[in-house]
């Protein structure tokens, strides 16, 4: 149940930016595993291979490309189709609650944007095939899926039947997500976790990844309708703010509030950075006027971006062995310096 002893207190966009940046560890880089940055993170968008990898980097110090890989393989942490039915890597304990919590809202999600005319029925009819076949092959590739069920059908079978993507598919080193496994075989048997409770736990790991945030940004992130979201907040206990225009935000106890005025180190962010998304719109990580530069319709896979001051100020890309950047406006010196030596760091990175 929220708690009410801050309720009063307005956060400004800057103690919001730097909260974020705080939270995301673009302040000051993790030092601890991968699995456990990924559970302070909230998991990391990966529907581009290397974007979770890029990620990372910059947000853990001495990130090594080769070690998100044989985290993979371990089975320490795990890439999925999760939240608002999008790829994401998230640590071993956060996938069943996140799966559970969302399992429903992504099923109504693909059942009314989807053109293939299927019901619920027929989806468990085709998902009972591919646990027979997984049963008999222990993994199956996105060809055999097509082939098995139709590929009209093969992204919502995997919601019904819940399926993690194996290394190493999906890794740097082979970038197509095809390969998949049964989330019973590869993460465990699935936990005596309600979904309410599950709901819960993924908004805690939302606002302790990302808040303090309103109602409105955890159902946008998360993707749970309002219905369930209020339940599962009342279950929580948080504490309360306000924004500039009067919104209550939430959020966890004793999670970091910086000093708006620490500085912010300059930061490169891989495509699809969730930071940018319009649930952390608050935050202005991403200014508004930037936003179209960032996310198009010609451009489905948006652009990398990198970061000065906390907020985006131009994009990059790697090319023939460098780092190009392509900033919004002229920047400082001393800050092209700063950029160039971390743009310098990156291209080792793709080396």
């Amino acid at each position: 149940m929220p708690e009410r002893s801050n309720a009063d207190r307005v956060l400004t966009a800057r103690e919001l930016n730097r909260a974020l940046l705080a939270r995301q560890h673009l302040l000051e880089p993790s030092a601890g595993t991968i699995p456990k940055t990924l559970a302070a993170l909230g998991g990391l968008q990966a529907q581009y291979a290397p974007s979770m990898y890029v990620g990372l980097w910059s947000r853990m110090a001495a990130f090594e490309r080769d070690a998100l890989t044989r985290a993979l393989e371990r089975r320490s942490v795990v890439q999925a189709t999760l939240m608002r039915v999008t790829i994401h890597l998230v640590a071993k304990r956060d996938f069943w609650p996140f799966a559970l919590a969302t399992r429903a809202a992504r099923r109504e999600l693909w059942l009314r944007s989807q053109r293939a005319g299927a019901d619920a029925a027929q989806m468990q009819a085709l998902a009972a095939l591919v646990r027979e076949r997984l049963a008999q092959t222990g993994q199956i590739s996105r060809k055999e899926l097509d082939q098995l069920v139709g590929k009209q059908h093969t992204i919502g079978v995997g919601l019904w039947i819940d399926l993690v993507r194996v290394p190493p598919a999906g890794t740097w080193a082979r970038r197509r997500a095809d390969l998949f496994a049964a989330a019973e075989d590869r993460v465990g048997p699935q936990p005596e976790m309600t979904a309410e409770d599950a709901a819960s736990e993924l908004v805690r790991s939302y606002l302790a990844g990302f808040g303090p945030a309103s109602r409105s940004d955890v159902a946008s992130y998360t993707g749970l309708p309002r219905r369930e979201l209020a339940p599962a907040v009342e279950r929580l206990r948080l504490r309360t703010f306000r924004s500039a225009d009067g919104e209550e935000l939430l959020d966890v106890p004793r999670a970091a509030l910086p000093d708006p005025e620490q500085p912010a180190p300059v930061r490169y962010l891989p495509t699809w950075d969730a930071t940018l998304l319009v649930h952390a719109r608050r935050a202005r990580i991403l200014p508004e006027e930037h936003r179209p530069k960032i996310f198009h319709v010609r451009n489905p896979h948006s652009e990398a971006t990198f970061l000065v001051d906390g907020a985006v100020a131009g994009t990059w890309k790697h090319r023939d062995g460098k780092i190009e950047l392509h900033p919004f406006h002229k920047l400082d010196r001393a800050t092209q310096r700063e950029l160039r030596a971390e743009a310098d760091r990156l291209a080792t990175f793709h080396a």
